[in-house]
């Protein structure tokens, strides 16, 4: 039961750090700022839904799609994905708006579009490179356990219902903590995302190196 605790609270940290909905309530507070309150819970509702679909689509098979599609290994995803999240967390730590997320181009078109649920909320202010990488990784890390594939399948649902409470009350959270603290907890997630990225690139470094001394012998 600890093991399996344990496991949850290591998915469910990777994956809400990775989405981090709190940084993406100033995005969507001025993106929907001339919307009414119907228009803000449908686009906070639909763009929570496609995301956490895409989300369960990459843990499901994403192992999959880079071995026959790519032709990679998890290792190698694991490196690269690990470096990419290592640059998402210095830019959350700095306060930086993450370039891996949307871009101030992507904003500024978001602005002018009559649906922002698909983009650039949805993907890929939710679920951009970074959160697909890590879902993928995360899953694999469970092996060939079924119960701790639903773990992490329980984590990623956990994490979007609480992104749609997050954006469905965002002028609520904006106006109750404001910038100050959205950017102290931006950091935080920073934090945690910057250790969960350098063991990914240690796991998988390890990986690669045990692939080749086994080639090798």
């Amino acid at each position: 039961m600890t093991t399996n605790l344990t496991f949850f609270i290591y998915a469910f940290t990777s994956i809400f750090a990775i989405v981090n909905p709190v940084s993406g309530v100033m995005t969507f507070v001025s993106i929907t700022a001339r919307m009414n309150v119907a228009d803000k819970i449908y686009v906070a509702r639909r763009s929570v839904v496609i995301a956490c679909v895409v989300a369960l689509i990459f843990s499901i098979s994403g192992e999959y799609i880079i071995k026959m599609i790519f032709n990679i290994t998890v290792d190698h995803l694991r490196v690269a994905g690990g470096v990419l999240l290592f640059l998402v967390a210095i830019d959350m730590l700095f306060g930086r708006t993450t370039r891996e997320s949307i871009t101030t181009e992507e904003l500024k078109d978001a602005a002018n579009r009559d649906d922002i649920s698909i983009f650039p909320m949805a993907m890929p202010m939710l679920t951009g490179p970074g959160a697909i990488t890590t879902t993928i990784l995360v899953t694999k890390a469970a092996g060939d356990d079924i119960f701790l594939k639903l773990v992490v399948i329980a984590a990623i649902l956990l994490t979007f219902i609480i992104t749609f409470i997050i954006l469905r009350y965002s002028d609520f959270f904006n106006r109750t903590i404001g910038l100050t603290g959205m950017m102290v907890m931006t950091r935080l997630m920073g934090l945690f995302l910057g250790a969960i990225a350098v063991d990914f690139i240690s796991m998988g470094i390890k990986g690669i190196y045990i692939a080749m001394f086994s080639g090798a012998g």
